[in-house]
């Protein structure tokens, strides 16, 4: 039985040792690579001159998001400083508050459109992103327009403002840039969200890098990720569709064919920009469930999906890659069982001391010590560099509980590489499809959202809703005491509808207008008098239990504070025209 325990004990550390040392060859490539000074450090097109303005699509797949997508696309139609692109919506026919928030966005900006899917959902998000460059190609032809690159991105994401310039300058040279994704920051005690701080943080300053260093494939991320038009078009004549909707991964598996047929990819390195990193910010799953959940979707498509499709094809580079991507099926259940042998050690250890016995988990074969002392150091070297990682984008009091993180996470990849195993049996067993499991997401709160915040001159400009050399002489012009918003609607600088679309996209709330004769008697005496007219709103509907008032300029935080002292109900806020107001004042 001892015997069998050592050469039991000397397989795992075997194979930890294997796993620990290909763990070292990312960091060996980017090392060589910077010995190297290789002009792939600063890609052609940054040593040119900022581009022209190309036309950019960006693809938003929805599914009961409609709780998110609203302050998404209007958090980043006022962020982004880039003017020359549309956002177009993929929602469902039966998603149907999806849809009417969809349409709604896309009635008060004119660069939002809605795509809505054939097929009922949820089916995939490749399936809706198909859908979604059906609609663009209609959209196309109706305007008589041509886009030259179609940007992914997710209800819940916050693109950088410099985000659609980097990959406007960057497809220059490369036929598909890949903006890094990074978690926003969370309490250091949210330790499942701290797990996809910790990792995302070293694979997208290692992994990604040393992959397109190496020559392989640079995966696309699933957001954040710009593709030349020809690519997407190449994929639509050879299969009949742009996305594989059969995939659970089908963002993995599109930059494995960008590759395969020569196109030229880049992974943008994490840069900081006037704003924070360069980067798509998120939440991820925040509960250990979730993350499991998740994260069985990418074993799943990543690891036996791909496997199953394209074997192990290509050159050594690409089937390294393969291997790396793959290897997980076996190390993060191995990963699980270590840590707890290693609990275990620690516990027996303490025991043994205090009872005077010897440690169970005592060796006296000299070789395999050596093997856990190897595999015992590349597990702390690996956690060096992973804090070094955290410390640069997350701080250094949030690197420190990267060791902490470390057990969970391998809880977290264990259950999902066997849940992904398991899944994966039972569907080619019982010949059935394998089902796509959405996300549940969140957007960030308004405080996250402030770093990214541009003022309503800057909204006003870049938007096109008026000239910088009107504003310029209409605020030279215009009495210190004045607002600039009632100031440039006096003087007919700017419509009522854009002022509207400029104060919601500068506070965020959302844009609405409501009929006064609809409006139902008992809502119009659910606030005094006094108070609206005071607050400048007006009461117009009832929503879920909540009271919804409507106004031509948004109340402050304490103001909406001070509303809850007149009604048992939630209050929500909607913007609506001078116009618009002023006939429900004249009714109510």
């Amino acid at each position: 039985m001892h015997t069998l325990w050592i050469y039991s004990f000397c397989a795992l550390a075997v194979t930890l040792l294997i796993s620990g040392t290909d763990d070292l060859i990312p960091i060996a490539i980017l090392f060589w690579q910077h010995l190297r000074h290789a002009p792939s450090d600063k890609p052609a097109a940054q040593k040119q001159l900022e581009p022209a303005e190309s036309k950019i699509a960006i693809f938003v797949p929805c599914w009961k998001e409609s709780d998110v997508v609203g302050n998404m696309v209007r958090h980043n139609l006022t962020s982004i400083r880039y003017r020359n692109f549309d956002i177009f919506l993929g929602v469902y026919p039966n998603d149907q508050p999806t849809v009417a928030v969809a349409e709604q966005l896309s009635e008060t900006f004119a660069n939002v459109h809605v795509a809505v899917c054939p097929n009922l959902g949820p089916t995939s998000k490749a399936d809706c992103l198909n859908a979604i460059y059906q609609g663009m190609q209609r959209f196309e032809k109706q305007r008589g327009v041509l886009f030259s690159t179609v940007v992914l991105h997710d209800a819940e994401d916050m693109i950088h403002p410099e985000a659609l310039s980097l990959i406007n300058r960057e497809r220059v040279a490369y036929d598909m840039v890949q903006v890094p994704v990074l978690p926003l920051p969370t309490p250091f005690f949210d330790f499942t969200h701290g797990v996809y701080c910790d990792e995302f943080a070293e694979f997208q300053s290692i992994d990604m890098h040393a992959r397109q260093f190496s020559g392989s494939f640079v995966p696309s991320s699933g957001v954040g990720t710009g593709f030349a038009r020809e690519i997407l078009e190449r994929l639509l004549c050879e299969r009949g569709h742009v996305f594989d909707a059969e995939s659970l991964t089908e963002d993995y598996e599109i930059g494995v064919y960008i590759h395969d047929k020569g196109y030229r990819q880049l992974f943008a390195p994490i840069t900081r920009g006037e704003s924070g990193f360069v980067a798509t910010r998120e939440y991820f799953p925040r509960t250990t469930r979730t993350a499991i959940r998740q994260r069985t979707r990418w074993v799943t498509g990543i690891a036996l999906q791909c496997w199953e499709r394209r074997g192990w094809t290509g050159k050594f580079r690409t089937r390294y890659w393969f291997w790396r991507d793959r290897k997980a099926l076996v190390t993060n259940p191995l990963s699980l069982f270590t840590n707890f042998l290693y609990v275990c050690g620690v516990m027996d250890l303490a025991l043994s001391s205090l009872q005077h016995r010897p440690w169970l988990f005592a060796v006296d074969n000299p070789r395999l010590m050596v093997l856990c002392e190897l595999t015992a150091g590349l597990q702390w070297l690996r956690l060096s560099l992973r804090m070094v990682c955290v410390w640069r984008i997350f701080g250094p009091v949030f690197a420190l509980g990267v060791p902490l993180r470390s057990f969970l996470a391998n809880v977290i990849n264990c259950f999902a590489s066997l849940r992904a195993t398991w899944r994966y049996f039972l569907a080619k067993r019982d010949k059935q499809k394998l089902v796509w499991q959405k996300t549940e997401h969140a957007y960030p709160a308004h405080a996250a959202l402030a770093e990214h915040h541009r003022d309503f001159d800057e909204i006003l400009i870049n938007c096109g809703f008026i000239l910088q050399e009107e504003l310029t002489t209409a605020k030279q012009q215009m009495p210190a005491e004045a607002n600039v918003a009632d100031y440039l609607f006096e003087r007919g600088l700017i419509s009522d509808e854009d002022l509207c679309r400029a104060l919601s996209l500068f506070t965020g709330a959302p844009m609405s207008r409501f009929d006064a004769q609809a409006v139902k008697r008992g809502i119009r005496w659910s606030l005094p008098a006094h108070v609206a007219q005071r607050f400048g709103i007006v009461p117009v509907d009832l929503r879920a239990g909540r009271l919804v008032v409507a106004g031509q300029q948004a109340p402050s935080p304490s103001q909406m504070e001070t509303l809850k002292n007149f009604t048992f109900l939630g209050v929500d806020f909607e913007l609506i025209t001078r116009q618009n107001f002023a006939e429900l004042q004249k009714l109510l």
